[in-house]
């Protein structure tokens, strides 16, 4: 069992989502980040999709009340157990009345943590993740707050002493955003040919900035106006996270994990799936730079990320083998 301490409503139960429900209008969900969330399962022995906690809103408390092993990654930010600092992406043990902290990022926006074993919630439609639109999944399809206590599944996990962690190259300075501007890769989307070569110009060659319109649902940008080449009408039609819509005001909105599934806004773009940990770990006010890539590419770069989370794994058993040979 653990106990909520100090929290805000954005803070929520996640995993990683819901697909295959967008016919009927339920969004697929799910952590934001949900690399840094696969990993901190799998730094405890879990299945990549078990339940824990998206923290969007810092500091962040709670209280174990069993001896158990946690996992933190995502956003860098000063973790500490009782009156042991952590480093970041680290996993550890965490024993019964201990308080585990998370401060304020110093860059990112998101923390994760993870439990051995996962959180006990009962699943919904396949998943334990809160959809707050639907008031379902999580617990009771709400943000946590203070005193809200979650069971966890029994777990046995295995850790060297001390801990371990993990350091992944790629997320070094990428969702900076006070330092530079965070790269984006895309890929045109059906009406991309309906915007005037000026707007599409503009869309990869300029700079844009996250405005305080931004949650799970999505981000409103702010930057140069795209316009198109004439009025266009649609219907509304399906729309995935990483769609980029550009409605009346010429003004970009990036869908995300709580997007809605259906819209009629014309779409200049797709972030591929590979970089939407990125948009997740991007705060408000954050510079972003879309660069075109190839379906090839695309392709690729989640075949990579895929492949870096198998030599994790890897990592991972031959560090527990290690420590529990005799």
């Amino acid at each position: 069992m653990i106990e909520i301490l100090t929290t805000g409503l954005p803070n929520t139960v996640q995993d990683l989502g819901r697909p295959g429900h967008l016919a009927l209008g339920v969004s697929h969900g799910g952590a934001m980040d949900r690399q840094a969330l696969a990993i901190a399962n799998l730094m405890l022995g879990n299945d990549p999709s078990a339940a824990g906690i998206e923290v969007a809103l810092h500091p962040f408390r709670l209280r174990v009340h069993i001896d158990t092993a946690v996992a933190i990654t995502g956003a860098d930010c000063a973790v500490s157990v009782g009156d042991r600092p952590c480093p970041p992406w680290w996993a550890m043990a965490i024993r019964a009345g201990e308080t585990l902290v998370l401060e304020a990022p110093r860059i990112g926006a998101r923390s994760y943590i993870a439990f051995a074993g996962g959180l006990d919630l009962p699943p919904v439609m396949g998943s334990r993740a809160t959809d707050v639109k639907g008031s379902f999944g999580g617990l009771a399809g709400r943000g946590l707050s203070r005193g809200d206590r979650l069971a966890l599944n029994p777990a046995q996990c295995g850790l060297p002493a001390g801990g371990f962690g993990s350091a992944l190259e790629e997320r070094r300075g990428a969702a900076d955003g006070a330092a530079c501007a965070i790269e984006l890769r895309v890929l045109p989307a059906a009406e991309f040919d309906a915007f005037t070569p000026e707007a599409q110009a503009a869309f990869t060659g300029n700079e844009w900035s996250i405005t305080n319109d931004a949650n799970r649902m999505g981000y409103r940008l702010s930057g140069e106006t795209l316009s198109l080449l004439s009025p266009l009408e649609l219907l509304s039609h399906g729309i995935v996270p990483g769609t980029v819509q550009v409605p009346p005001s010429g003004q970009p909105i990036i869908q995300l994990a709580d997007a809605n599934t259906c819209g009629g806004y014309p779409k200049i773009a797709t972030v591929i799936e590979a970089d939407l940990w990125r948009l997740a770990q991007a705060p408000v006010g954050a510079r972003l730079r879309f660069l075109p890539v190839s379906i090839e590419a695309s392709t690729e770069a989640l075949r990579a990320n895929r492949q870096r989370r198998r030599d994790f794994i890897a990592a991972r058993n031959l560090i527990v083998g290690k420590q529990r040979a005799p």
